[in-house]
């Protein structure tokens, strides 16, 4: 079964269609997340940036699925190269952000405050590099989210999109605004 879905996801393609094939077998077994975490996290494999398009459905309907494995993803976001694993991985963290938001609320946690760190410098590394403007979008609302829980995160990322604004295309301007907006 394993190597089933391994040929599946070789052979995947950037397309929704094909994404959401691959997502919705892991939600009917999710015996198969393992396999999937396996090639997402070996950024070595050919095809990890495939997994991560992959698991950014997957976490998108049941980002607890990815408790067992936020050690080892947080210590892995900045070996990360590969464009479309970038945008895939800095959804990832916004999902994060959005749902340890949620369970602080309650009283429960979902990161620990290392995986938050390092989630948040990657952000901010994203941010900072040279990296497609979707990588950068994720990684500036993933921070907008942080920062309700770090509030020295706000003034850098004002600092940051402020000075960068000038520089950029459209659309990072359309996201830079709408975070610029929220931290006035």
């Amino acid at each position: 079964m394993s190597s089933d879905f391994i040929k599946k996801l070789e052979n995947s393609t950037a397309h929704r269609q094909s994404r959401e094939l691959i997502s919705d077998s892991i939600s009917a077994n999710p015996e198969l997340l393992p396999v999937l975490m396996g090639v997402l996290l070996d950024t070595k494999n050919k095809n990890h940036y495939k997994a991560c398009w992959t698991s950014e459905l997957v976490f998108e309907k049941h980002i607890e699925w990815l408790i067992p494995y936020l050690d080892v993803f947080s210590k892995t976001l900045s070996s990360y190269s590969h464009d479309g694993a970038l945008r895939s991985v800095s959804k990832i963290c916004l999902f994060s952000a959005t749902y340890h938001l949620k369970k602080k609320k309650s009283g429960a946690i979902f990161l620990t405050d290392e995986q938050l760190e390092l989630m948040v410098e990657s952000c901010f590394d994203w941010l900072i590099s040279d990296q497609k403007v979707a990588t950068k979008a994720y990684a500036m609302r993933a921070l907008y989210a942080f920062g309700k829980i770090n509030d020295w995160i706000y003034p850098e990322l004002k600092t940051i999109l402020t000075q960068d604004y000038p520089n950029h295309s459209a659309a990072y301007k359309l996201a830079s605004k709408e975070i610029l907006k929220k931290l006035k």
